[in-house]
């Protein structure tokens, strides 16, 4: 290993480490000597990479927030069903929360200003939120009377609830409440034509989030080590004019209707 990838290796696992003791004291209790004790180097070689501890603090916001830029991207790439990648941002999103300790501790700083709050995550999301359901307005998913603006309150609402009733519970983020929201607000939002067929579980394979053991693991881990975004995979078909009937709107094909999921959950599960 050359001299240079040891240094990146470092500064990840600095990273990481802070993550951590920003999520469990926030940024106040915190302190530097157990952020490098937990990356396994010495305080010399913290200070080698970060001038304090808000340099450190402002390096887990800057990875945390392009992850989350990174699932913005994936939700406004392709020409699918836009309230159905709205869907999928916001399972992809917890996913990210559950599996990573530095996209948690992104936000919390992020909400604390602990770092002097040049960025707002939380205006990121929002802006990504809108533009899914201005662009649902315009392919004409939304039911008669639905604005963006008013819906667009209750889901950002809603997802930041979720996102701060998980930091003592991270069973909030599992995907079983996410779709329990999602039944219950889809047969409000969706247009007639979408009944049954945006699903509230996610289009996407259930995808199992990556072990907190290194450096490097999680989402953020690896947006660290890239300079910007990266773009995602379209979610769901192109869109068919003039289906004919049973076809499924999204553009995918023959409606293979689930009975069980039709019916849906009366709504949010209460702990």
């Amino acid at each position: 290993m050359t001299k240079q990838d040891r240094a990146v290796r470092t500064r990840l696992a600095l990273i990481r480490s802070a993550a951590a003791q920003f999520e469990a004291h926030g940024y106040v209790r915190a302190g530097l000597a157990r952020i490098s004790a937990g990356a396994g180097v010495s305080s010399g070689a913290l200070h080698f990479h970060f001038a304090d501890k808000a340099a450190v603090a402002e390096a887990v916001e800057d990875a945390a927030a392009r992850a989350l830029r990174e699932a913005a991207v994936r939700g406004h790439v392709g020409d699918g069903c836009a309230l159905q990648r709205l869907v999928d941002v916001t399972h992809h999103v917890a996913r990210l929360l559950c599996a990573d300790v530095v996209v948690r501790a992104g936000l919390r700083l992020n909400v604390e200003g602990a770092a002097g709050r040049v960025r707002d995550l939380r205006r990121e999301w929002r802006e990504c939120v809108q533009g899914l359901l201005a662009e649902a307005e315009r392919r004409g998913e939304l039911a008669a009377g639905v604005t963006p603006q008013r819906t667009s309150a209750v889901v950002l609402a809603a997802t930041t609830g979720i996102e701060v009733l998980a930091r003592e519970d991270h069973e909030w983020l599992a995907r079983p409440s996410l779709t329990d929201l999602w039944q219950l607000l889809l047969p409000c939002l969706a247009a007639p034509r979408l009944a049954g067929v945006v699903d509230p579980a996610g289009s996407g394979p259930a995808e199992s989030g990556p072990a907190e053991s290194g450096p490097e693991s999680g989402p953020a881990g690896s947006a660290l080590a890239e300079s910007g975004p990266m773009g995602g995979q379209a979610v769901g078909g192109q869109p068919v004019e003039g289906q004919p009937a049973g076809s499924d709107p999204l553009g995918r094909g023959p409606v293979v209707r689930d009975g069980q999921a039709e019916a849906g959950r009366a709504g949010l599960a209460l702990r």
